[in-house]
């Protein structure tokens, strides 16, 4: 049996697959012929699950309550901020209470970032713009499509050295009204694949996040370039968004995806 794994084009997805990906890991190991790799845009990978589309996804938190018929979240591969989130940011200094109106890109009204931004700019008007590549954000701001943006995984890093203004960290927002981690994607499996086989992959998944963390310097010499980021900005990036969390949502961030979503039902 051959497991079809989707994830994103950013670092932290392919950290947490990278053991798979590059066989260090043997899915054999777990009764799985091999593994395949897709990977593309948040909003594309959302549309992917609801479509029923591949084994495990990587998706936003505010989709999963729409895909819980087909769909488990798996308590490990998350993406959790702890007081740092999305940031959306403009080319001009702004106040949040200043987006009122204001053309906001967001990647995907499907996404959890879009969530967020509706919350902490309920006034603000949303276009969608694609979160993948990451260019054609900051080519948004700069033509003017959008009056301010915001940026997912490393464009939070890199936005201060193109001049941008930060408007607000949306993971800060959140902490500070709901006094929780911000749980901003994870990786859904398919119900269909039945109780033994959900275990089998769930497992494999743990421990290809688990290799990677104890492999770390290894996985960010094979996969800083890929992104475009200097070894430096690719290790702070990791370390925001692929840690322990990573490997467990952990009580508090389970009590923050139930704030932001409702209850969901996790695989094994």
């Amino acid at each position: 049996m051959k497991l079809s794994l989707a994830y994103s084009t950013d670092l932290d997805d392919a950290f947490m697959f990278w053991p798979l990906a590059t066989g260090r890991l043997d899915a054999k190991k777990y009764g799985f012929d091999e593994t395949a790799h897709l990977r593309s845009d948040t909003a594309t990978l959302n549309r992917w699950a609801r479509e029923g589309a591949h084994d495990v996804v990587a998706v936003s938190i505010a989709a999963v309550p729409s895909l819980a018929e087909e769909w488990l979240l798996l308590p490990h591969g998350g993406s959790v901020g702890r007081d740092y989130g999305p940031v959306i940011v403009a080319e001009r200094a702004l106040a949040v209470d200043e987006l009122a109106g204001l053309r906001v890109g967001v990647p995907g009204a499907t996404t959890t970032c879009a969530r967020l931004v509706a919350l902490a700019a309920p006034d603000a008007q949303q276009i969608e713009v694609p979160s993948a590549p990451l260019e054609l954000a900051f080519s948004a701001l700069a033509d003017g499509v959008v009056d301010a943006c915001a940026l997912i995984h490393e464009g939070r890093l890199t936005y201060g050295a193109r001049g941008l203004h930060l408007v607000c960290d949306l993971g800060k927002f959140w902490h500070q009204t709901r006094g929780l981690p911000l749980p901003l994607g994870g990786n859904v499996i398919r119900r269909a694949l039945g109780d033994e086989a959900i275990l089998r992959a769930s497992t494999m998944l743990r421990d290809s996040i688990a290799y990677s963390l104890a492999h770390r310097d290894e996985a960010l010499d094979e996969l800083a370039g890929d992104r475009g980021l200097s070894r430096a900005q690719a290790d702070e990036y990791l370390r925001l968004y692929a840690n322990d969390d990573t490997l467990d949502y952990g009580d508090d961030g389970r009590r923050a995806i139930a704030a932001l979503v409702g209850d969901v039902a996790f695989a094994p």
